[in-house]
């Protein structure tokens, strides 16, 4: 036995599986054996005081789960920070174990009553005595650790657990003498795995797998060289040994249905210190305000799981439910992160949502200037879609020129600064550009509850491929003749598969008719156009036969070579080669058109911008003052177009493939629809419906 180590255990007097607060516990209410469980019990006593001092707390009725003394307290030294459960279970807990520690003469430490903390379940020093490991995610929260460090005067390793089978830390790490660690990965989440492997070298890790892990294989008691646990294979045991630790079994079955092993029925109460080392918890924290329909809009929820995705933790401090259905909501939020970087990321992704950063809402904007031309520094904030403000001078600056994955420039002029989304190979040296999450914040409008009637009905960001097509282009159609009738802007962005499918007429017709002011594409729309417009052809097949023609595959290439004879498509048109099709009208009817290229180019077309920035260029050029984007068929034309278009413009994406129109949905915009139909039959739905809007029209103004 060694005289130096205490350990804390309670009698199963009261033990049984009573309520659900765990994934263990389900499907075993009442079904614990009570002689087992105090056998059981009893063998594990036996073995540890052959190991150690093992002291008793009285048992209490009506509080089974008191047998799970780690979750007690957290004891270093001669201070204890008691438990504060999250669950009410087990919250009667409290009082009987804070009276035993205040008999044996510790100093107690209470957290805060709504501040989850449940004591060695979630803290395991470091056998060296080196620093605190404590666990967040379910059962504790991260804003506790702050308090260990001060109380404990340690430091402290925040680890995000992620896997509801391992709810407690101590089901899941365990650290073992000489720095050694059984543990089982996938529990954690990425950050807090690679933080574990910069504290501890790959050779001392000693992973656990699934099998052994559920076992509880690490909820495991280590007294120097010896390991005591519920159950271990054969090949975790030899690689035990192998280091130097000899593992002792101990059934424990019936405390696995309750959740917990070895190690949750032990609380070490002498834990090894390193008095060199002094209180350093890198838990950051701010409090940010959200304003607007949190409910029925949901911006509540999306903000408080991007907190705790993104590895963080929350606190409301205060939320004021609007009082009629007009009025607006506000929620202050205090969010938490393990490091800087963590916390900054979890505001860079709140910041889009509306929220201010209330401490800093005075402060200005953290500029840094640009040293090097096309470079910006590090951690410069990247853009959104949303329009954007951010603080320079002591005064709110509107960020011009608003689009995604940008940075934002500050330049200075008589008249004040300007701020400017830039992409980083556009900055210049002699700029400033903003960093960190300080000093900035996005306008969003007020969701409505009730749209006008004649407003899209779809404009939910949502993606289906079932709903009725008729309806969403009846939508469409009306939306695209108010914007011809008042002047407006429409941008199509199009790829080959709208001549492929027979849906060129259509294009053209639409603008022809004056419902398209600019049209984005690649090298292949052109070509296939052309094609077609000039052979009856698009990639070789007959588009009335539907079949492949004597010779068809080189069309494509004699389409090209004709256009470069000419000198481009326009001069095409003025020399009376090119008569109809999407291009011809375009240059009849002075639409301005865009076409980028790609690596599987053939010719290209003279048209087609081989310099792929000076192709963003004209892109961004066309989409300036859009009012809606109709985006037919084209994956990455229409990921570029989304991109580079600032929230409030409508965005219209039709694909057969589901994955485009997610992928354009999941940029954020609430003003984009996903259509998963084929593109060929949508323009011809829309251009029916046109012609059914704009009869009567028509009638009238020959009246």
């Amino acid at each position: 036995m060694n005289s130096d180590i205490r350990i804390l255990m309670c009698s199963p007097k009261h033990y049984d599986v009573d309520y659900v607060i765990n994934p263990w516990m389900e499907g075993n209410i009442h079904k614990s054996s009570r002689d087992r469980a105090v056998e059981q019990w009893q063998n594990l006593y036996s073995i540890l005081k052959e190991q150690a001092i093992v002291d008793l707390v009285d048992p209490q009725p009506g509080w089974p789960d008191m047998v799970f003394t780690a979750n007690a307290g957290l004891v270093l030294g001669s201070s204890v920070v008691l438990s504060r459960f999250f669950h009410p279970e087990r919250q009667g807990e409290e009082p009987h174990f804070k009276e035993w520690f205040e008999r044996q003469g510790y100093n107690v430490y209470e957290l805060p009553k709504d501040l989850p903390f449940e004591g060695a379940g979630d803290a395991l020093l470091d056998r060296e005595g080196r620093w605190l490991w404590a666990g967040y995610g379910f059962r504790s929260e991260l804003d506790s650790h702050s308090y260990l460090a001060k109380w404990l005067d340690i430091e402290v390793v925040s680890l995000q657990l992620v896997d509801e089978r391992f709810y407690h830390l101590d089901t899941c790490f365990c650290p073992l003498s000489n720095g050694y660690l059984l543990y089982y990965p996938p529990a954690f989440d990425f950050y807090s795995n690679r933080i574990i492997e910069m504290r501890v070298p790959e050779h001392k890790r000693i992973v656990v797998g699934e099998a052994d892990a559920i076992n509880f294989a690490c909820n495991a008691v280590n007294v120097e060289r010896t390991i005591v646990m519920n159950k271990v294979s054969n090949d975790l045991k030899d690689r035990l040994a192998q280091v130097g630790f000899e593992v002792i079994q101990t059934q424990l079955s019936e405390f696995i249905k309750a959740g917990g092993a070895a190690k949750c029925l032990t609380l070490r109460t002498t834990e090894p210190m390193d008095v060199a080392i002094h209180a350093n918890s890198p838990v950051e924290s701010r409090t940010v305000r959200l304003e607007g329909h949190l409910l029925d809009s949901g911006a509540i929820n999306r903000a408080l799981d991007l907190i705790v995705e993104g590895g963080g933790s929350f606190q409301v401090l205060n939320f004021q439910l609007g009082e009629q259905r007009q009025s607006t909501s506000t929620a202050e939020i205090k969010v938490s992160a393990p490091s800087h970087g963590i916390l900054e990321e979890i505001l860079s992704q709140l910041i889009p949502l509306g929220a201010v950063d209330l401490p800093e809402a005075e402060r200005n904007a953290e500029l840094l200037p640009v040293e090097q031309a096309g470079v910006a520094p590090d951690d410069f904030y990247v853009s959104t879609i949303y329009p954007t403000e951010v603080r320079i001078d002591g005064r709110w600056v509107k960020v011009q020129n608003q689009r995604m994955d940008g940075a934002i420039a500050v330049t200075r002029s008589p008249s004040g600064p300007v701020a400017r989304c830039k992409l980083l190979r556009d900055l210049e040296v002699g700029e400033e550009v903003v960093v960190d999450v300080v000093g900035i914040r996005t306008i969003r409008k007020t969701a409505q509850r009730d749209r006008d009637k004649h407003e899209f009905s779809f404009m939910s960001g949502n993606v289906s491929s079932e709903r009725r097509v008729e309806l969403v282009v009846e939508q469409v159609a009306w939306e695209l003749r108010q914007i011809r009738d008042r002047g407006g802007k429409v941008v199509v962005t199009a790829g080959p598969v709208v001549i492929h499918t027979g849906g060129g007429d259509h294009l053209a017709q639409l603008i022809r008719e004056g419902y398209v002011q600019a049209l984005l594409g690649g090298n292949a729309i052109a070509v296939h156009d052309i094609e077609q417009a000039l052979m009856g052809t698009s990639l070789g097949v007959d588009m009335k036969r539907g079949v492949a023609v004597r010779g068809g595959h080189r069309h494509h290439l004699k389409t090209i070579n004709t256009i470069r004879r000419c000198g481009n498509i326009t001069k095409a048109v003025e020399q009376g080669v090119l008569t109809r099709g999407v291009f011809y009208e375009c240059v009849k009817n002075k639409v301005p058109f865009a076409l980028a290229a790609s690596i599987r180019d053939d010719g290209p077309l003279p048209d087609t911008e081989t310099d792929i920035i000076k192709a963003q260029e004209q892109y961004a050029e066309l989409l300036e003052g859009a009012d809606t984007i109709l985006m037919l068929s084209t994956m990455l034309h229409a990921i570029g177009v989304g991109n580079m278009t600032p929230a409030g413009v409508k965005m219209v994406c039709v694909d057969i493939n589901p994955a485009v129109v997610t992928k354009l949905s999941d940029r954020g915009s609430v003003e984009s629809v996903g259509v998963v139909t084929d593109v060929g039959l949508f323009l011809s739905l829309l251009v029916k419906q046109l012609e059914a809007f704009t009869a009567p029209y028509r009638a009238v103004k020959t009246a």
